[in-house]
């Protein structure tokens, strides 16, 4: 993908710091046009001029985001000048170095729109498109993901948590489970109390008989004596 700056050294006959601005510009000395243009913006900060080379003397330093400023500023003069298709290039060059995909793409169709021979602008306006859309996609895959997400923690928390009507189920089923384990705990003693009544009786009355035994041999043992 290639991505060139369009040319944009121009400057206003009365303007002697943009002037020496574009010729530091012209021999790669970015730092000292730098200079030369802020010091006429100082004059005049809405320079079209000023503000424009500015602007392409900050891409060339690779300072994308103050270049992108600096052409904001003008953003209601170039495009009515005879520079707009430069100015929405390099408008859409800096923003796709900022990876300002949808903005990028806006600013070199209406490159293109003055200038629909532009090779370059059509290239970097597919290229921002294209970087648009897979943007675009991912953004949908993590908003989904985290939908997912959110509905996976709602469902592990409703399993964790039992409603209140839930919970109010558990509680009856506690209680008649209670209730039969007392049930079942007093039959149990009811039948060994039974038992041991059973078991007290029968004792007694084989008491009684061995009592009678020992009595009747004691008769016999008498008799015999006798």
């Amino acid at each position: 993908m290639a991505l060139l700056m369009a040319a944009q050294a121009f400057a206003q006959a009365d303007r002697h710091e943009v002037r020496a601005g574009n010729r530091k510009f012209r021999k790669g000395d970015y730092k000292e046009a730098e200079i030369d243009y802020r010091k006429a913006l100082l004059k005049d900060s809405l320079s079209l001029a000023g503000n424009y080379n500015l602007a392409g003397d900050l891409y060339r330093m690779e300072r994308y985001d103050e270049a992108g400023k600096a052409l904001e500023t003008i953003k209601s003069t170039a495009p009515d000048s005879k520079y707009a298709a430069d100015y929405w290039y390099n408008k859409g060059a800096a923003e796709l170095q900022c990876k300002n995909w949808s903005e990028a793409k806006k600013s070199f169709r209406e490159s293109l729109l003055l200038r629909p021979d532009d090779m370059d602008a059509k290239e970097n306006y597919s290229y921002a498109k294209k970087k648009e859309q897979e943007q675009q996609q991912q953004q949908q895959n993590q908003d989904q993901n985290q939908d997912q997400n959110q509905d996976n923690r709602q469902n592990q928390q409703q399993q964790q948590q039992p409603q209140p009507q839930d919970q109010q189920k558990e509680d009856q089923n506690k209680d008649k489970q209670n209730q039969q384990q007392d049930r079942q705990e007093l039959s149990a003693q009811q039948a060994q109390q039974m038992l041991k009544a059973v078991q007290a009786k029968e004792k007694d009355t084989q008491d009684k008989v061995n009592e009678k035994k020992a009595a009747l041999l004691e008769t016999r043992k008498k008799d015999k004596n006798w």
